[in-house]
């Protein structure tokens, strides 16, 4: 890999990982664009710079949790166990389920169809409950159940997870907040299961470059992604994806 391709797909994961269209479909059909062979280390060098956004951006509200688990406040408690519960889910899937799937990762066709669901579930999100209610452990445990349906290529993580938080009557910017919560120990996770398999023998200097693309475009894109959902633009994203998810259908098909 060189520093052109590792930029190019820095910048597609800054993009992508934020925005409900799916990080991972899209770095799928780019690597099949440019004929890579992603190495592990990249992959999860830019998880690295994903994690450092995501932990930027929310900044504060991690600290407030730090600071009530200290003091062991009930509300922020709570908050931490429903991050706990909503992470349970991906634990079990990414631990009983890795070599399926890794076997479906780089299928285009999982992609494609994988971006149609991505396209019904964003256009669902225009019909949030009218009920406005308190995330609960229930709530939490379904969301997290999403967020593991997301591991598949083209599933975007925080556009089903949004989405239905925002269906089961979650108000729109605590259920992005929740989402974006639940993302850490996720990640997490995810680098501890695959620190073995890493080659550390791989060119590092234009994945470091990559990783930084990555993360800074990651933080705008994240910012942007905060102000469509307060602006009840969330859905917008929908028609993208089902585009994007036909012609991947109409290319593998064809």
């Amino acid at each position: 890999m060189d520093i052109f391709q590792a930029i190019i797909l820095g910048i597609v994961q800054g993009i992508t990982e934020w925005l409900p269209v799916s990080s991972s479909g899209h770095l799928v059909i780019m690597k099949n664009i440019f004929n890579l062979d992603q190495p592990l280390i990249f992959d999860i060098m830019l998880h690295i710079g994903s994690l450092i956004v995501v932990l930027s951006f929310f900044r504060k509200e991690i600290l407030e949790l730090m600071t009530g688990l200290i003091n062991w406040e009930k509300e922020k408690l709570k908050i931490i166990l429903m991050i706990i519960i909503a992470t349970i889910p991906i634990a079990i899937a990414g631990y009983f389920f890795q070599s399926w799937i890794e076997s479906v990762f780089n299928d285009l066709r999982t992609v494609g169809f994988s971006l149609l669901f991505t396209a019904l579930i964003l256009f669902l999100s225009k019909y949030p409950s009218k009920k406005n209610k308190e995330l609960s452990i229930g709530k939490a445990f379904v969301i997290g159940l999403f967020q593991a349906i997301a591991i598949l290529p083209g599933v975007s993580r925080s556009g089903s997870t949004i989405s239905f938080g925002m269906m089961l009557g979650i108000k729109k910017e605590d259920a992005a907040r929740f989402s974006f919560l639940i993302f850490i120990p996720a990640i997490l996770g995810a680098l501890i299961l695959h620190i073995n398999d890493i080659n550390y023998d791989a060119n590092i200097t234009p994945m470091i470059i990559g990783t930084l693309f990555s993360a800074v475009i990651g933080y705008f894109s994240l910012k942007l992604l905060m102000n469509l959902i307060k602006k009840n633009k969330f859905s917008w994203f929908s028609a993208y994806c089902l585009v994007l998810g036909l012609i991947v259908l109409a290319i593998t098909y064809s």
